[in-house]
């Protein structure tokens, strides 16, 4: 499969109300119109140590119509904007392209079932290596229970980098979600993650143009993504954390 020669998208296909949307103000935070819920994403491992599910942690209530997301990094009151960004040493700019994330995917091909992958937004959650690394189990998916396991391991992927395909009907198997915005934290690394983006809501840039509409989304939110306004791991490399306290480990995680 060539994303050359097809028309596939990634984009979200259900009609998300036009009230739900994010404003990226070029020297400062997110703006987030809509009020969609905004929760703590935890990742907890299977028992092999990798990471397998999302936990639900602190919901947030925001006052107001709108809310203001910290994206440098520097807030004293993350998740949200408390101007720090006037003062920390951050580059705002937005480098990433407006084009479909299938556009620079390399695909990897099975008998049934396809991958695509983009690099360039990888958000270092790493669902891909839970049982066994996503690009080889692709190849390999004789049983319903490794496709199972493909389709888990894409789907928890919550930068959209990788999407799992279903051959047949030559559409992407995806999760669905209503809009809302998750933190992710990942303790297993003692790292705190990007700003996740459910459901298909729309983030205009800067200057007013919009970027692909996606199921799946990471925003940066240490404030060094070289792929801003998206999440490229940089967080993972030097350790940045919230600082916002987490649930018990042994509560429930979010199954879908």
């Amino acid at each position: 499969m060539d994303s050359k020669d097809t028309q596939k998208s990634s984009t979200q296909s259900s009609d998300i109300p036009s009230t739900f949307y994010i404003k990226i103000l070029p020297d400062g935070p997110y703006v987030v119109y809509g009020k969609p819920p905004l929760d703590q994403e935890i990742i907890r491992p299977n028992e092999d140590g990798n990471s397998w599910i999302y936990q639900k942690g602190k919901h947030f209530e925001p006052e107001g119509e709108q809310y203001h997301l910290c994206r440098c990094g520097a807030s004293k009151k993350k998740p949200f904007c408390d101007g720090a960004h006037i003062h920390a040493d951050w580059n705002p700019k937005e480098t990433a392209p407006f084009v479909n994330i299938l556009d620079d995917s390399k695909w990897y091909e099975g008998d049934d079932i396809s991958l695509s992958d983009n690099e360039k937004y990888c958000a270092y959650s790493r669902f891909c290596d839970a049982y066994g690394r996503i690009w080889n189990i692709v190849g390999n998916a004789d049983s319903e229970k490794a496709k199972e396991i493909f389709f888990h391991e894409a789907g928890h992927c919550p930068a959209g980098r990788l999407i799992g395909w279903d051959k047949k009907t030559e559409q992407p198997v995806e999760p669905k979600f209503d809009p809302s915005i998750g933190l992710i934290e990942d303790p297993q690394i003692k790292v705190s993650g990007p700003i996740w983006v459910k459901g298909g809501i729309r983030i205009e840039s800067g200057d007013g143009k919009t970027y692909e509409i996606r199921n799946r989304v990471t925003l940066c939110r240490c404030g060094q993504s070289s792929n801003k306004p998206f999440c490229d791991g940089t967080h993972a490399s030097f350790h940045w954390s919230d600082d916002l306290p987490l649930p018990d480990s042994t509560d429930d995680g979010e199954k879908w």
